[in-house]
């Protein structure tokens, strides 16, 4: 199924396998609405987001840092992270993939989906 996702998107597949670790990371911190979307042919500096949410403010740290330290164990270490200590939309860069984990409240009023529509859905599963 790899190969097909693979097939479907411009991302490489080691993003692919990134974003699979990250979203069952954030799973187990039981982040919510979980999209990933392949930028590649839009956003030179990246192949995937990542969009999770959290319902408070400790929920969205303890998310990005769950993300963080299961890329961590693949040998992936963000190369920037910013708003992960205000806990409202942590940002993550691991260059191939970018995860954004935002709190419900932001993530509804930012609409990064909409924004990125046309971009390639990455199965997660």
């Amino acid at each position: 199924m790899e190969s097909h996702a693979q097939a479907l998107t411009g991302a490489s597949e080691e993003s692919v396998a990134m974003v699979r670790l990250a979203a069952q990371a954030a799973d187990e911190k039981k982040a919510e609405d979980l999209v990933a979307l392949d930028v590649s042919a839009r956003m030179p500096l990246a192949d995937i987001f990542l969009v999770a949410s959290g319902s408070n403010e400790r929920q969205v740290v303890a998310i990005a840092e769950g993300i963080e330290e299961a890329l961590h164990g693949m040998g992936a270490k963000a190369v920037r992270r910013e708003g992960v200590r205000e806990g409202r939309w942590a940002l993550l860069d691991f260059n191939g993939l970018i995860v954004h984990v935002m709190h419900q409240e932001d993530r509804a009023y930012y609409e990064l989906e909409r924004l990125w529509k046309d971009c390639p859905v990455v199965e997660l599963g």
